[in-house]
């Protein structure tokens, strides 16, 4: 039996219920998966009710998949003209050209090859493989980092500019996003391991969680986010964005970037996305957030 990745209006009602009356988001999740809903699309769908506060489209077999205009103009975020140009399908960036092989307008989203080399990309590996650490994410009510069973990497960060070769990825990744070096955090790295993976979450801080404020206060919110992919993964780890139905194989060397945030101070919840689970080998990659203003 395949598993369920509709949600009807029956159970969009009983999610919002159940919210409303304390229930935690978990156990909606496991009663849906107990039900025989995929669990990343159960997980996205609680998700999205619980932090954002938006309704998702609900689908309806007799009416069709909902048109781009309609799943955009539910979530009442304003697009603007994106930071990186929606022309061209290439940028020269000193010694390196690096293509557009996709790009969706809303969200705005782009996969990118080609910009990272595979060299870099394993000089990258060999740098971090010493130092990481359990992956953390930031606690909603106190902003301090947490543990979470949702994550399930472990990684370590380079300090903007550190050395000479972060230094120049720095400026080029800088460069791909079109947003000054001085705004960005350090580069993260990331590893998974088989069965490893990151369920869908917002890259950007939750302007109504209280713990976002002190994260808020350094350099600004995020406006975008490029992932870049270390190595070929044999199967699975694909990057998922469950409210557009958009999958991105990795592809060593190759990137996916997004932006979030306009300047009406709003936020963009179709960016929710999230990593699958690897099912054969490991998977490394490599993120950068960009700020409003300069961090650090």
């Amino acid at each position: 039996m395949s598993q369920v990745t509709q949600l009807t209006p029956e159970w969009q009602h009983w999610i919002q219920d159940n919210l409303g009356r304390g229930c935690t988001p978990q156990s909606l999740i496991e009663i849906m998966v107990s039900q025989n809903f995929d669990p990343m699309f159960a997980n996205a769908i609680v998700f999205h009710l619980t932090t954002s506060g938006q309704q998702p489209v609900v689908d309806r077999p007799q009416a069709g998949a909902p048109t781009a205009t309609q799943r955009t103009a539910s979530t009442g975020y304003t697009y603007e003209t994106p930071r990186v140009p929606a022309v061209g399908n290439a940028f020269l960036l000193g010694d390196r050209e690096v293509r557009v092989a996709a790009r969706i307008e809303k969200p705005y989203i782009i996969v990118f090859d080609g910009v990272l080399s595979h060299e870099e990309c394993d000089e990258l590996i060999e740098l971090s493989r010493h130092k990481l650490e359990r992956s953390m994410v930031v606690d909603p009510t106190t902003g301090s980092d947490a543990l979470i069973a949702d994550r399930t990497s472990h990684g370590t960060f380079f300090a903007l500019n550190e050395n000479d070769f972060i230094a120049k990825l720095d400026a080029r990744i800088s460069a791909v996003m079109h947003c000054p070096v001085e705004n960005g955090e350090g580069i993260q790295i990331l590893n998974y391991q088989t069965s490893g993976e990151y369920k869908p979450h917002f890259d950007y801080f939750p302007p109504t969680d209280p713990g976002s404020k002190r994260h808020l206060a350094n350099g600004g919110q995020r406006v975008s986010t490029m992932v870049m992919y270390l190595n070929d993964v044999e199967e699975g780890g694909e990057t998922v964005f469950p409210e557009i139905g958009m999958t991105v194989a990795p592809k060593k060397g190759s990137a996916v970037y997004f932006e979030y945030y306009n300047s009406l101070d709003q936020v963009d919840p179709l960016t929710l996305h999230g990593g699958k689970p690897v099912t054969k080998g490991e998977k490394w990659i490599a993120t950068k957030w960009m700020r409003q203003r300069r961090f650090g």
